[in-house]
């Protein structure tokens, strides 16, 4: 049994199964995303949702994936809406070198207290350090990995 953990899953998360899968890296994440949804859908995992996803996913051109994600937002568990903490602690995130959406997604997922924030982005990756309210950043694969070492440890 997996721990019941609060996780937050950006945009480009959300994404990835639609993006080329002829890569196996992608291919790979994809898979993993889509058992940390299985996951969320077994009421194994808390899912976070924000404004900014709902903002990012309102913006995309395909109609179909638009709609498909959009139904994640009926399946979260908590849902952050946009606040003046969250847009000065994204302000402070963007001046440390995150891009500014990216810097929403974060304040969100911290202003709602995750422990986990998946995404695909290795922009986001690579600066995880400068985020110190967030237990852990990392990708699909690497939860996926960190809930099968937890529950081993049981």
């Amino acid at each position: 049994m997996v721990p019941k953990y609060k996780i937050y899953l950006d945009n480009c998360c959300f994404n990835r199964p639609y993006d080329d899968q002829n890569y196996i890296s992608i291919n790979i994440e994809t898979q993993a995303k889509l058992t940390i949804q299985s996951l969320v859908l077994d009421k194994l995992l808390f899912l976070v949702w924000s404004f900014i996803l709902d903002y990012e996913n309102n913006s995309n051109p395909d109609n179909n994936v638009k709609e498909e994600i959009a139904t994640w937002r009926k399946k979260a568990d908590f849902i952050v809406k946009k606040s003046d903490v969250i847009i000065a602690k994204a302000k402070e995130l963007h001046a440390a070198g995150f891009g500014k959406k990216d810097s929403l997604h974060l304040a969100s997922a911290i202003a709602s207290d995750v422990e986990y924030f998946i995404t695909v982005d290795k922009g986001i990756i690579k600066r995880k350090g400068k985020v110190a309210e967030i237990m852990y950043i990392c990708n699909p694969v690497e939860f996926i990995g960190i809930i099968e070492e937890l529950h081993n440890e049981k």
